[in-house]
């Protein structure tokens, strides 16, 4: 199981968004710059702040938020 111990939450900092590292760098702006910089190099390059353990942390905080359930699909919105 993979530890959550960079993901901090602190109602001062970032109005309690849950950060990476205590960073004023929140866990949706780290998985938005993994979905805009999926090349490690160009990340790394632009947002050097960023480990990629950090990456791998907020990724799985976020998918913790989801829902996980099985939803019956809709064959009629398949049709185009």
């Amino acid at each position: 199981m993979l530890k959550l111990d960079r993901i901090t939450s602190d109602p001062d900092l970032m109005n309690g968004h849950p950060c990476i590292r205590g960073l004023r760098l929140t866990v949706r702006r780290v998985v938005e710059i993994a979905a805009l910089y999926p090349d490690r190099s160009e990340r790394l390059a632009e947002f050097p702040e960023i480990e990629d353990e950090d990456v791998r942390q907020a990724l799985r905080y976020a998918a913790l938020q989801l829902p996980d359930g099985i939803s019956p699909l809709d064959a009629n919105a398949l049709v185009a």
